[in-house]
């Protein structure tokens, strides 16, 4: 396996452990406003991630690192091409815990609100932009000979299968959300979210089938390698995935349902990676202008540099968050130092 691959796999689990973790933060946020009804229930759904959403982002910080890293190109390409995109994910990202931790800073209930509002907001807005991301480098953007994307302005990515796979997004983070407050709270706040449970799972389930339908109509490239048999195992699992999450949560098990949730975020990255693969922006211009893991990378040696910092430091991360994990188990119970 050569280097290249290595890195593209690696960047694969970094941003796929970003969206498992900070994932359900987002989750949890997008549901904010409508499962907690008064201050304590929201006090309570916030301090489900109390102790470990600034640590759940640390993975985007890895994930950027590692795209600049290993395929410079690349990285220029986004963040020159998606500059207004790329502001506007940098604010929702600075505003989202600003949200966190200025709301407990007064007990003004108008105060409370606010912060309330401005969390729920940059949290469903943020799983939206990425979203649109994801289906502008599904569908192609318009990358021309020099590696650079070529748009007027920030509507040019909304195009509808864009659009409509941000909305998908959206859904499974909150009913990704929705499972990790069913793992962390109880009483009336746990009632709720589980009836929320049927509704969300139920839009997640009609988003992505359309977005499936769309990619396949619309025949864009990553689906061509579907036309052999061996790749689909990986949307297959990720289905079975989704079907165990009503059988567990009918079970009581609400940790492996929450574990299945994760397992179906996990096969549905894999799925799109397959499909991408060797490529990492797609031209829908002109596919010789794709940058791909070839002509898009570092130098040989750099790779090999960054693998071996990899490889000392990646389980440093995974023990941290394990850690963080283990000591913040179980439900949550407010203290005069919580959120």
């Amino acid at each position: 396996m050569s280097l290249n691959t290595i890195w593209f796999i690696l960047f694969i689990v970094i941003i796929t452990g970003y969206l498992i973790l900070d994932g359900f933060d987002m989750g949890v946020g997008i549901l904010h406003m409508f499962v907690a009804k008064n201050d304590n229930e929201r006090r309570i759904n916030i301090n489900t991630i109390g102790p470990i959403w600034d640590g759940n982002e640390v993975w985007l910080v890895l994930g950027g690192g590692a795209l600049f890293a290993a395929f410079p190109i690349v990285y220029a390409s986004l963040f020159s091409g998606f500059y207004p995109a790329m502001m506007l994910v940098l604010m929702v990202l600075i505003l989202r815990p600003v949200a966190i931790e200025f709301r407990s800073k007064q007990e003004s209930g108008r105060w409370r609100t606010v912060w309330d509002m401005m969390f729920f907001l940059t949290s469903l807005l943020l799983a939206l932009l990425l979203g649109v991301a994801l289906g502008n480098i599904i569908s192609g953007v318009p990358l021309n000979e020099e590696g650079n994307i070529v748009i007027n302005n920030i509507f040019d990515l909304l195009k509808p299968f864009d659009l409509l796979l941000g909305l998908t997004t959206v859904a499974m983070m909150a009913m990704h959300g929705a499972l990790y407050i069913n793992l962390k709270t109880e009483g009336e706040l746990q009632a709720r979210v589980r009836g929320f449970m049927p509704k969300l799972m139920g839009a997640f389930a009609v988003t992505a089938v359309l977005s499936a339908i769309f990619m396949l109509v619309a025949q864009f490239e990553p689906v061509a390698i579907y036309a052999q048999i061996w790749p689909l195992i990986f949307p297959l699992v990720a289905a079975i995935c989704f079907g165990l999450i009503p059988f567990f949560l009918k079970r009581g098990q609400e940790f492996l349902a929450f574990v299945a949730s994760s397992g179906m975020i996990l096969f549905l990255m894999l799925s799109v990676a397959v499909g991408m693969f060797p490529n990492l922006l797609i031209s829908n211009m002109n596919q010789q202008y794709n940058l791909t893991i070839t002509n898009a990378a570092s130098q040989a040696n750099t790779l090999t540099v960054m693998l071996i910092i990899a490889v000392i430091g990646m389980p440093f991360v995974l023990l941290y968050t394990a850690g963080v994990y283990y000591i913040f188990r179980g439900k949550v119970v407010l203290e005069a130092d919580s959120y």
